[in-house]
């Protein structure tokens, strides 16, 4: 699901993130509970600082999750396939040129990002947050590392789903 945040959305990130929400375009994911997941973030941001982070997850068992996943050493091993995967390094390419092009059409030129995406895209993995988020965002089969990634994440939201979190 992708739409425009409403108050409640942006109240729901606040308390998910701890602090007030930056620049939220849009809710680009939200998560089985219904609360937002993942959101798209301008590549400048209102006070003028560049922001390449365009996918954003916010839910935190979601982010729990993965941090957890981050300590397994799935990130070395991705990268090192990159490099004799010569299919998987195109496809992951090709998720990177995807970042791009969904960015670009907010409309906003950023050239202190130009080229940047997240996660380590196009040739390394060092951010699986980056990616996971990419794949909620884009949908299956567009980035195939975050899509593995996501794939090997427990069911986040069935304890103490985000639904159960007071909300201003």
């Amino acid at each position: 699901m992708s739409d425009k945040p409403a108050a409640d959305d942006l109240a729901a990130i606040e308390i998910q993130l701890g602090r007030t929400p930056r620049d939220v375009h849009r809710i680009a994911y939200r998560c089985p509970c219904g609360k937002p997941g993942v959101v798209e973030t301008p590549p400048r941001l209102s006070d003028g600082t560049p922001f390449p982070t365009f996918y954003y997850a916010t839910c935190p068992r979601l982010t729990g999750a993965i941090s957890t996943l981050e300590t397994t050493g799935m990130m070395g091993e991705m990268t090192e396939r990159l490099k004799t995967d010569a299919d998987l390094a195109g496809r992951y390419f090709a998720a990177h040129e995807d970042y791009q092009a969904a960015r670009a059409a907010l409309g906003m030129v950023v050239p202190e990002v130009e080229g940047i995406t997240a996660g380590g895209m196009p040739d390394r993995v060092k951010c699986l947050h980056s990616l996971i988020a990419h794949s909620l965002a884009a949908g299956p089969e567009v980035n195939p590392l975050g899509d593995e990634a996501l794939a090997a994440l427990p069911q986040w939201w069935l304890d103490d789903p985000c639904s159960d979190q007071e909300t201003p």
